[in-house]
């Protein structure tokens, strides 16, 4: 098994700066602002042929915490129980706070073997400012620069010995797995506006507070990956941060965070957008919707909180999802409560059927048949002096499926006629939760442009 490496540190001192050079990635969210980290951040690193997983957390308060703090120093906690070494950032900088002596007290307690990284020293390896950190009684300080990267390979060598020390290192000389292709997770992202409940559901799917879940909007900040497995299937779940209005993002915290979900959408084989039964469909729902729509990622509609609202709201929520989203109508739309645990069942065969309509292979034949019989049941309608002729068929891509016919004069089709041939080809191949793409290719007459 990989060994596994959690960064733990109070706020602002550089873990995910540090988190993002061992794994070589952007994938923690990084500023000069303290608190960004809030949930658990797991990534995959290697040095040399060793592989070992990196965990980043928030910035850590050991005694007494509360609010949401109190969430964060959970989220620590289980990243420190996982963990086969520590590395316990602080900054050079600064010197040694009483902050950090609550969490060098936690650590020593805790049992784990722990790395002590003075961070922010670059061109300060000898410099009496070190001595210090040996007050923390956690060994010998590190002199590192996690934005400038000195000193950070012998830190990951140093982790590594530590990690891989006796029960950690018996499996160290095994061989690399590598993935087969038919076994890469599906990415499913959970999105919606903030604290609609979408970390309090993958909570519940995973059975453990794995995410910070805090009844405040925007609390999480970053798009966090976790691992799951059901019922054989490999899901990668990402909880993305809650979408605002253009008008209302302020911070640059925050518009990071619009960029890290919207990435994370469309890197997706699956959106679940969830929404608030509450409050009903928002603007900011339909936006979101447009959004995952324009990225043609394939889509679960999941209305959370059905359980707080009576049967008068759920009529209005009925009306207000058809009016506000009706390009979504090939969406399932189900019922959810993450805090009660119920209707995952039905969520779930959802979100199978729509990746395996996103990935359907449509044959040829079967296309061309199926718009041969459409024309003879209602031709195009014709424009001028043209009508569309409509030829043959086939599939042009997957996820989404993407339908290209072929003919002439195809540019006078119209929306409705087009929108007449999807439903024909979902009605057939039985697609849902996917959005379907129909381009028209006309040919070309080669003797147009010899004319003069």
């Amino acid at each position: 098994m990989k060994p596994v490496i959690a960064i733990v540190g109070r706020p602002n001192v550089g873990k995910s700066t540090l988190f993002n050079r061992l794994t070589k990635t952007r994938a923690a969210i990084v500023a000069d602002f303290a608190g960004l980290t809030r949930d658990r951040h797991y990534g995959d690193a290697r040095l040399g042929e060793r592989e070992f997983i990196v965990i980043d957390t928030g910035g850590f308060e050991p005694e007494n915490p509360t609010g949401i703090v109190r969430e964060m120093a959970k989220q620590t906690r289980q990243a420190v129980a996982e963990a086969d070494a520590v590395i316990f950032v602080v900054d050079v900088r600064a010197g040694v706070s009483a902050h950090d002596h609550d969490i060098a007290r936690y650590l020593r307690s805790a049992g784990k073997k722990v790395l002590l990284a003075v961070n922010k020293a670059e061109g300060m390896a000898d410099s009496p400012h070190l001595a210090e950190f040996h007050e923390l009684g956690l060994g010998e300080p590190l002199p590192v620069s996690a934005a400038h990267g000195q000193g950070v390979g012998d830190l990951a060598e140093a982790a590594l010995a530590v990690a891989l020390g006796g029960a950690a290192g018996e499996n160290s000389d095994e061989e690399p797995v590598s993935p087969d292709a038919a076994d890469v997770p599906i990415r499913l992202a959970v999105a919606g506006r903030p604290n609609v409940g979408k970390s309090t559901l993958i909570n519940a799917w995973l059975g453990e507070e794995r995410l910070v879940a805090f009844d405040q909007p925007g609390t999480t900040r970053d798009a966090i990956v976790v691992p799951f497995e059901r019922a054989g299937t490999r899901f990668d779940l990402i909880d993305t941060a809650g979408l605002r209005r253009r008008g209302k993002v302020f911070e640059a915290v925050e518009k990071f965070s619009v960029v890290k979900t919207l990435q994370a959408i469309a890197e997706a084989n699956v959106v679940l957008l969830l929404l608030d039964a509450t409050q009903g469909v928002t603007d900011q729902d339909a936006h979101i919707a447009g959004y995952i729509l324009e990225s043609g990622r394939a889509v679960v509609v999941a209305v959370n909180k059905w359980d707080a609202v009576d049967a008068y709201q759920k009529e209005l929520l009925d009306r207000s999802i058809a009016q506000r989203l009706p390009f979504l109508k090939f969406a399932p739309v189900l019922t959810i409560s993450a805090a009660r645990r119920q209707g995952f069942a039905p969520v779930w065969k959802a979100i199978a059927d729509a990746r395996a309509s996103a990935t359907r292979k449509m044959p040829t034949p079967v296309l061309t048949r199926l718009l041969q019989e459409a024309v003879q049941h209602q031709s195009p309608k014709r424009a001028g002096a043209f009508r569309p002729k409509l030829r043959y068929a086939h599939q042009g891509g997957m996820n989404p499926p993407v339908v290209v016919i072929h003919g002439n004069s195809l540019e006078h089709v119209t929306d409705s006629y087009k929108r007449y041939l999807e439903g024909r080809i979902r009605a057939h191949f039985k697609l849902t939760g996917t959005p379907l793409r129909i381009e028209m290719r006309s040919s070309k007459n080669p003797f147009v442009e010899g004319r003069s």
